[in-house]
């Protein structure tokens, strides 16, 4: 069951009361906000992990060297 179908069961014509899913199912107790390290938002260190990780593969894949 997705978050939409858990809202619908708990709470039928949500739309009439709320602008969006999220806040209807935040309220409902269904997400909840956590704290995260304000460094993994930032999407230059996700996008260094992810093209590393493809840079590792291509080099297990391929062979090569790693740039250091």
């Amino acid at each position: 069951m997705n978050l939409r179908d858990h809202v619908e069961v708990l709470l039928p014509n949500w739309e009439r009361w709320y602008p969006s899913l999220f806040d209807a199912a935040y309220d409902l107790g269904l997400i909840k906000a956590r704290v995260c390290d304000p460094n993994s938002l930032l999407l230059s260190r996700r996008h260094r992990k992810v093209r590393q990780r493809a840079e590792d593969a291509h080099r297990e894949k391929w062979g090569g060297q790693a740039h250091e």
